[in-house]
């Protein structure tokens, strides 16, 4: 399914770049912008941001690791 009519960016895409960027590094946080950037390619009239968004979230890679998970509670713990 075409996701971004201006960078001509299909569904498949998005998940090859997330799978890619995942294998090449497990910890990595992976965002819309960092996609892009994996695609070589970057947002135009932003139109499809709902839909990529979307679709990065379909996907397995998406997961935050599990060691950079709760990193804010307990750095608040640390504190008292």
């Amino acid at each position: 399914m075409m996701v971004c009519h201006c960078m001509s960016i299909t569904d498949k895409d998005i998940h090859s770049a997330m799978d890619w960027m995942r294998s090449s590094d497990p910890d990595t946080i992976i965002t819309p912008g960092k996609v892009y950037r994996a695609l070589g390619k970057k947002a135009d009239c932003g139109g499809c941001l709902t839909l990529f968004m979307d679709t990065m979230r379909k996907s397995d890679s998406l997961e935050v690791p599990a060691q950079l998970r709760n990193l804010r509670g307990t750095r608040k713990r640390n504190r008292l």
